[in-house]
C-alpha cells in the first residue's frame, strides 16, 4: 500500500519530470566534466528533492532538528575599514614616493650646478684687467737724459700710449757707451789716509789680465716707467744711466765666442755700438781662470786693510771649511783658510779705519745644473763684489748636499769628489758642503712637529741653519749675505750693496720697526719725510680703515686686559728688545740710550744694520700668511711669542745676529719658520732690522692708490698685522705683475726681454732690429729668475 502510494506518488511526479534533463546520478561522480563543488551542490539539491516527495525526511516525534550548514570553500572576506586604510596607505607611500623623487632630482641639479660653479676657473684679479705698460723695452736709440724723460707709468693724470718709436721714424747716431765704476776712488790721498792703499786684484796668477769694466749708456729710453714702489733717490743708487746687455755682461763672456774663452752666446742679433765694451779692455779668455785662487789672491794683498782674526783648526765636521779640489793643487784645508785669515798687525800703522770682512753666501745645491747663463751670473759678483773691490767681499758656496746616505764627513776623498761634482770648474775651491743630518745632530733637541709635514731641520723650515753654523765656524766675516741662485740684477752689484749698506747705516731706530712694516710708493706717499711722518701718526693715533676690523679682538694684547674691551687702534713703539719671557737676553744686546719720547731720532743713525731685507718687515699675527705659527720651542700655551717676517730670504744678517740665532737653538731649542726667524730674533734682542726700499717695477698700469691700498692693506696703513694683509695664499698673485718677489711673474719676462729673446711673442731680434735697438735698463734687482737658455755658437778651441 505504502509502495503503491509512493509508486503514484512518485508517478504523479513524473508527469513534470523531464527525462531528457535528468542525470545518471550514480554516474555522476565519473564526469569529468563536474567539480567537486558541483557535485556537492548537486548532490544536496537531488536529496532534498527526494526528501520532499517522500516527505520521509520529517521528524518522526514531530520536533524540528537544526538546519546541518553547508561547508563554506570561500576566503577570509577583509572588512571594508581595513581595505580603505590600507588604500590610503598605499597612495600616502605612492606620493611620499613621487615627492622623494622630485626632491632628489632638485638636490642631484644643485649639486651639478655647484660642481660646475666649483669646477669654473675664479673671476680674474682686478690688476689683470689693467693695461700692460709698453716702454720698459724701449730701446738705446731713443735715449734721454734722465730728467727729461716723461715716464709711461706713473702719472699724475691716466696715462696714453705712447707707442713704439721705430727708428725709421727717428733715425739718429747711437751714442758710445762709458765704463761705469761705482768704487771710491782708492788711489786718492784722501782715501788711503783713511782706509789705507788698495792693491789692484788681477784674474790670474801672473797679473796680467785685470777685472773687466761694465759699461753703460747715459740717459733712459724715452717714456720709460718709474718704479712704482721704493726709490732710487731715496736709496742712493744711481739712475741717470742705464745698462744693456752687451755693457752689462760682455765683459764676463757674452757676446764672444767659445774659442776665444767667451760663452758663445749672444753672437747674432742687434750689436750695434757693441765692440765699444771690448775697445778698451780686451776680451778675457776664461778659459783657465780659477776664481777660487784670484780672490784668496786678492784678500791676501789686502788683509791690512781688514780685521784681524787668529785661525783656527780646521775640522770638516765642526769647521764647515770652504772646500778644495785636488785637481786644483791638493791644496790642505787650513792653507785654504788661511789666506783668508792673514796676521794683521801692522794695519793700524797702515789706515786709521779698518774695513769689515763681508761674505756673500751663495746658496745651491749639489746637483743643480748650471747653464751659460748661470755662469755669467757667478762671475759677475766675484769680479764686482770681491776683486774690483779690494776684497771688501769674499764670495762662497754653501751647497746642500740632499743624500743623507752619502758619507761626506767619514771620508775627505768623498767630501771632494762632491764639491767637484757640485759646481762648474772654475768655480773649485770656493765651496762648503752641508746636509740636513748634519743639522740634526749640531742643533739636536728641538722638538719635532712636522709643520705642513716637513721636518725641522729641512731647508724650507730651516734654512737659516747652516748659515748659522758657517757664521759661528768663520769669525773672520763681520757681515754674511744669505744670497740666492735666481737674482739677477741688470747694474752693478757692488754700487747695489754699497748703496743698500749706507741707506740701512744711516737710518734712525725711532720708528724704525713701524716703516718697515710699510711698503713705500712715493707716487702715493710722497718724499721719505713725508712717509715717515705719515707712518708715524699711523701708528700713534691708528686709522679708521676698514681693515682694521678684521684684527681679532683677543684678550692679553696690549691696551686690554682678559676678555675686555676691543683691541686698540694704535700700535705700541718698538722700541728696543721685545722678547717673550722664555728668552734669554745676553749682556750684549742693545738697551734704548734714552726713552722713545725723548729720543730726537738719533739712536741708531750711523749704526750698521744687524738685518737688512728686500721686502717689508711684517707681523705675521692674524693674516693669512700659512707659516705664521710654525713656531717651536717656545711657550704657545696662552699665545704665541712677538713674530716679524720678510718673504724672500736674501738679506744680509751681521754675526751678532746669526751668533743670536745660533744659540738661541742650540741652547734654548729655539726657531722659527726661514723667512719669520731672523727678523724675530733681531726684535726679541733689540737689534737693528731694516728694510731697504729698493726700486721694484710693475708690469701693468694700476692706479697707484689702489696699488697702496692693496699692498698695505694690513693694521693701520702696515702690510701685515690683519688678515686683509697682501702676504697670504689668496692675495699674493698681486705680485705676479712685479719685479721681485718669489712668485713674481715679469721680473722672468724682462730679463729674457733685456737679453734679446722673444717671451709671449714680443721681442727678439727682429723687433730690436726693425725698432728702438737693445733695451737698455737701469738697476733693477729682479727674483725669480729660473732656467734661462742662452743659444750658444761654436765650440771651444780645445774641442776641435
Amino acid at each position: 500500500m505504502r509502495g503503491s502510494r509512493r509508486r503514484a506518488s512518485y508517478g504523479a511526479d513524473d508527469e513534470h519530470y523531464d527525462v531528457g534533463s535528468a542525470r545518471d546520478l550514480e554516474k555522476e561522480d565519473f564526469d569529468p566534466q563536474l567539480t567537486s563543488l558541483d557535485s556537492d551542490d548537486e548532490a544536496h539539491s537531488s536529496t532534498d528533492s527526494s526528501r520532499e516527495m517522500a516527505g520521509s525526511h520529517q521528524p518522526m516525534l514531530g520536533s524540528k532538528q537544526p538546519e546541518r550548514r553547508m561547508k563554506s570553500f570561500y576566503f577570509y572576506r577583509i572588512p571594508n575599514r581595513t581595505v580603505r586604510w590600507f588604500c590610503l596607505a598605499l597612495m600616502a607611500s605612492i606620493i611620499l614616493f613621487i615627492l622623494s623623487l622630485i626632491r632628489m632630482s632638485y638636490v642631484s641639479s644643485r649639486q651639478l650646478e655647484a660642481q660646475r660653479l666649483k669646477d669654473k676657473p675664479p673671476p680674474p684679479a682686478p690688476w689683470e684687467s689693467f693695461t700692460f705698460l709698453e716702454k720698459y723695452f724701449g730701446g738705446i736709440s731713443t735715449l734721454v737724459p734722465r730728467d727729461q724723460n716723461v715716464p709711461e707709468y706713473p702719472r699724475d693724470a691716466e696715462p696714453t700710449s705712447i707707442g713704439v718709436i721705430h727708428t725709421s721714424v727717428n733715425a739718429r747716431a747711437i751714442p758710445s757707451s762709458t765704463p761705469f765704476s761705482p768704487y771710491p776712488d782708492y788711489n786718492s790721498s784722501a782715501y788711503q789716509f783713511e782706509y789705507g792703499r788698495v792693491s789692484e786684484c788681477f784674474l790670474d796668477p801672473q797679473e796680467t789680465v785685470r777685472v773687466p769694466k761694465l759699461y753703460t749708456y747715459m740717459g733712459v729710453p724715452r717714456g720709460q716707467p718709474d718704479a712704482v714702489m721704493g726709490s732710487y733717490q731715496t736709496v742712493g743708487i744711481l739712475d741717470t744711466m742705464c745698462f744693456e746687455r752687451y755693457g752689462r755682461l760682455g765683459p764676463y763672456g757674452f757676446g764672444y765666442s767659445l774659442r776665444r774663452g767667451g760663452i758663445g752666446a749672444g753672437l747674432i742679433g742687434e750689436r750695434e755700438g757693441a765692440e765699444n765694451v771690448w775697445s778698451v779692455d780686451q776680451e778675457v779668455d776664461y778659459t783657465d781662470v780659477q776664481w777660487s785662487k784670484a780672490q784668496r789672491a786678492c784678500a791676501a794683498k789686502n788683509s791690512h786693510r781688514f780685521k784681524a782674526v787668529a785661525s783656527t783648526q780646521s775640522d770638516e765636521l765642526q769647521d764647515m771649511p770652504v772646500g778644495r779640489s785636488d785637481s786644483l793643487g791638493s791644496a790642505s784645508l787650513a792653507e785654504n783658510t788661511a789666506d783668508e785669515i792673514t796676521d794683521n798687525s801692522t794695519a793700524q800703522e797702515a789706515s786709521q779705519k779698518l774695513l769689515p770682512r763681508t761674505a756673500v753666501v751663495l746658496r745651491t745645491w749639489w746637483d743643480f745644473q748650471y747653464t751659460q747663463e748661470d755662469i755669467l751670473y757667478m762671475r759677475s759678483l766675484i769680479a764686482e763684489l770681491s776683486l774690483a773691490s779690494g776684497g771688501e767681499y769674499t764670495l762662497h758656496f754653501l751647497i746642500h748636499v740632499k743624500d743623507d746616505n752619502l758619507p761626506i764627513w767619514a771620508d775627505p776623498e768623498t767630501y771632494n769628489r762632491a764639491l767637484e761634482d757640485a759646481l762648474p770648474r772654475e768655480f773649485h775651491g770656493m765651496a762648503t758642503l752641508w746636509s740636513e743630518r748634519q743639522m740634526g745632530l749640531i742643533y739636536g733637541g728641538l722638538a719635532e712637529s712636522f709643520y705642513r709635514d716637513l721636518p725641522v731641520h729641512g731647508v724650507y723650515r730651516s734654512t737659516y741653519m747652516p748659515m748659522q753654523y758657517f757664521a759661528y765656524r768663520h769669525p773672520q766675516y763681520d757681515y754674511f749675505w744669505n744670497w740666492e741662485m735666481d737674482v739677477r740684477y741688470t747694474g752693478h752689484w757692488y754700487h747695489l750693496f754699497d748703496s743698500l749698506r749706507k741707506w740701512a747705516q744711516a737710518q734712525p731706530r725711532k720708528g724704525l720697526w713701524e716703516r718697515n712694516a710699510r711698503f713705500y710708493i712715493p707716487d702715493v706717499h710722497g718724499s721719505w719725510e713725508d712717509f715717515k711722518q705719515m707712518v708715524r701718526v699711523q701708528s700713534e693715533m691708528g686709522t679708521q680703515s676698514s681693515n682694521n676690523l678684521w684684527v681679532s679682538k683677543k684678550p692679553g694684547l696690549p691696551g686690554q686686559g682678559q676678555g675686555g674691551p676691543a683691541q686698540s687702534k694704535i700700535d705700541p713703539p718698538v722700541w728696543g728688545p721685545l722678547a717673550p719671557e722664555d728668552v734669554y737676553q745676553p749682556e750684549n744686546d742693545p738697551v734704548p740710550p734714552t726713552s722713545h719720547e725723548k729720543d730726537k731720532y738719533s739712536w741708531g743713525v750711523g749704526e750698521e744694520a744687524d738685518l737688512i731685507t728686500l721686502n717689508p718687515i711684517f707681523d705675521p699675527d692674524e693674516t693669512p700668511w700659512i707659516l705664521a705659527e710654525d713656531v717651536t720651542g717656545y711657550n704657545t700655551t696662552e699665545k704665541f711669542p712677538p713674530r716679524r717676517t720678510a718673504v724672500i730670504t736674501a738679506s744680509r744678517l751681521s754675526k751678532q745676529l746669526l751668533i743670536t740665532m745660533h744659540k738661541e737653538v742650540a741652547l734654548q731649542r729655539h726657531t722659527m719658520f726661514s723667512e719669520m726667524w731672523p727678523a724675530s730674533c733681531a726684535l726679541h734682542h733689540g737689534l737693528k732690522a731694516v728694510y731697504v726700499p729698493h726700486p721694484v717695477f710693475i708690469d701693468r698700469n694700476w692706479p697707484t692708490s689702489y696699488l697702496a691700498g692693496v699692498m698695505n692693506g694690513g693694521k693701520n696703513g702696515a702690510s701685515g698685522g690683519s688678515r686683509t694683509s697682501v702676504f697670504g695664499d689668496s692675495r699674493q698673485h698681486n705680485f705676479r705683475g712685479t719685479t721681485w718677489y718669489y712668485n713674481a711673474g715679469f721680473s722672468g719676462n724682462l730679463w729674457r726681454r733685456w737679453l734679446g729673446y722673444r717671451v709671449d711673442n714680443d721681442g727678439g731680434e727682429e723687433e730690436e732690429v726693425a725698432g728702438e735697438g737693445r733695451m737698455c735698463l737701469p738697476g733693477v734687482l729682479l727674483h725669480p729668475v729660473k732656467g734661462v737658455e742662452l743659444v750658444i755658437e761654436g765650440v771651444r778651441a780645445d774641442e776641435r
